[in-house]
């Protein structure tokens, strides 16, 4: 009873270490993971080298994957960038295994576990911040440590009654023929599929693993036997959270199980071969030190057959799982709002897709002569209420002034594309201006901008995750981008002041009979639209591309006052 108990404690502080020490770790990372993350994802190649060292530092391939899912979701990555990222976790979560067979199993840390243990608690407790994340991060991997040293002592007890002979014989065995060994090795994977399905955790079913075989529980081959289905295990956790998830989120899950069992399969064939590789260097490396190797050597050779095989394997997985999402769905994923960032990035380019559209109806109404198009602006008010919707759920606030400067740029933005698309909606301007110089010069000034207006929406829909800097995501646009701006902003201020003079010039023309008083106001109503729709897709871009920095109630304001006479 005593070896159960320490056994099931000891998985247990590991387990509680590691939940502990990761949320410490992706605290202290904070908006740093999701902007490594989607500069290093340029190639599938680089996606899984940085997936990897990233999924090492934080000890979190689930971390990674669901910020994988938000920024594909997001359309900041493709596809098969996020499926780079993905590869490389499977082999960044291998690394706690080199910690149980390097220290964990070899020295009892109980003595200084403790101790750290309460440093790091107390940093947790009386700072803030990164100090706390940091503490927090130092007490879980103490945990760990102490997790593994009651783990040990559990496996020494466990070794007195369980030995190799006991569990069944795996080819690569002294003696051991091909059916007997083939039936033992297909079960020992299917116990140890079980360990992680139950412990939700490969990392500690292999610790497990590793302290069972460095007791003398399991032998080398049967080590190996369970890793393979460990290994398979993880897979477990992923099917289940994509149940009822958005269709990227399936995608990804459908890619990790797939790679899993393909991995599973490479490793089932050429186990007869590896087993036998690691018994030739048992007289110069430990076991445990081969197992974590295994395990590490296992992952890599996964990705190494599907990494160059990226486009055909995306393909696969689009055919057995294709999306019946609208575009609009696709990039309101709900797995985007456990991400500040990733959540008012995907706003951003929703918002700026619909300031796109909204223009491009505004201008080829304005060439054509025939006015605005009511059904495209109830459109984009109906999406624009899904982005408000989408924002007012975000599980988190921004962790950064740059990132909190950044959401409030993003919701100006996405007011006055709202009030852009009421415009529109409303279809109050019936025709285009004609009869008078300044109405055929406000309508000239309002297409320029809408066509300027149109190209930045458009430039930002389409930025890639090679744009991105260390500064908030998107905020890097291009010089064509920024002249298009200049040209919105110059078209705005220069109807506003047109419409100024065309209201007294039109009021004027009253009096000597050139227009009904009727005709006058409606002439002044559709020039002081137009110039509502210029300025609010001006306020609107600029904000977009962060360049929104005074306060547009004061401009308004000044705006309406300076009309007034």
């Amino acid at each position: 009873m005593s070896t159960a108990i320490a056994i099931l404690g000891g998985v247990g502080l590991f387990l509680l270490g590691m939940t502990v020490m990761t949320d410490g770790l992706k605290a202290l990372a904070g908006s740093a993971l999701r902007v490594v993350l989607g500069k290093a994802a340029a190639t599938p190649a680089s996606g899984a080298f940085w997936g990897a060292v990233v999924t090492l530092l934080v000890q979190s391939s689930s971390a990674v994957t669901m910020t994988t899912i938000g920024l594909v979701s997001a359309g900041l990555l493709t596809f098969p960038q996020g499926l780079g990222l993905v590869f490389g976790a499977n082999i960044g979560t291998t690394g706690t295994g080199w910690l149980v067979a390097l220290i964990g199993v070899r020295v009892s840390l109980s003595t200084y576990a403790l101790p750290l243990i309460f440093i790091g608690a107390l940093a947790k407790l009386l700072a803030g911040g990164r100090v706390a994340a940091a503490g927090a991060a130092l007490a879980g991997f103490a945990l760990v440590l102490y997790g593994l040293t009651t783990l040990q002592q559990g496996m020494g007890g466990l070794a007195e009654t369980l030995q190799p002979s006991d569990l069944p014989v795996v080819l690569g065995m002294p003696g051991v023929g091909w059916a007997a060994g083939s039936v033992g090795l297909m079960t020992l994977i299917a116990i140890g599929l079980a360990m992680t399905a139950v412990m939700q955790s490969s990392t500690a079913a292999i610790a497990v693993t590793i302290s069972a075989f460095f007791a003398g529980a399991v032998s080398l081959e049967q080590g190996a036997a369970l890793i393979i289905g460990q290994n398979i295990g993880t897979a477990t956790s992923s099917a289940l959270a994509a149940i009822g998830a958005s269709a990227t989120a399936k995608r990804l899950a459908l890619a990790y199980v797939l790679f899993k069992v393909i991995a599973a399969l490479i490793a089932i064939v050429a186990f007869p071969f590896t087993t036998a590789l690691m018994n030739a260097f048992t007289g110069s490396v430990d076991g445990t030190t081969l197992l974590a190797a295994y395990h590490t050597a296992y992952n890599v050779v996964g990705v190494a057959v599907l990494l160059p095989a990226t486009p055909w394997f995306t393909r696969i997985v689009e055919r057995l799982l294709p999306s019946r999402e609208t575009a609009l769905q696709r990039a309101l994923d709900p797995s985007a709002l456990s991400s500040p960032v990733i959540a008012v990035e995907t706003a951003r380019r929703v918002v700026a897709d619909m300031v796109a559209t909204a223009s491009a109806s505004v201008s080829a109404g304005l060439s054509t002569g025939a006015g605005l198009a009511p059904e495209k602006g109830v459109a984009a008010i109906a999406t624009l209420e899904e982005v408000r919707d989408f924002l007012s759920e975000l599980k988190e606030q921004p962790g950064t002034e740059a990132e909190r400067r950044r959401m409030t740029s993003t919701l100006h933005a996405l007011d006055h594309a709202a009030r852009l698309a009421e415009i529109l909606a409303s279809g109050s301007l019936a025709s285009q201006p004609a009869g008078l110089v300044h109405d055929r010069r406000a309508a000239q000034l309002c297409n320029r901008a809408m066509q300027a207006t149109q190209a930045i929406g458009n430039s930002i829909t389409s930025e890639t995750a090679l744009s991105m800097q260390a500064a908030p995501i998107g905020w890097n646009p291009a010089p064509a981008t920024i002249t298009a701006l200049a040209e919105v902003e110059e078209a705005a201020r220069e109807l506003g002041a047109l419409q100024r003079d065309h209201r007294a010039s039109t009021l004027a023309s009253v009096a000597p009979g050139e227009l009904t008083a009727a005709d006058a106001f409606a002439r002044i109503d559709a020039v002081l639209q137009l110039d509502r729709l210029a300025h609010h897709a001006w306020r609107a871009t600029a904000h977009l591309l962060g360049r929104g920095e005074f306060d547009d109630q004061s401009m308004l304001s000044l705006r309406n006052g300076s009309a007034g006479g």
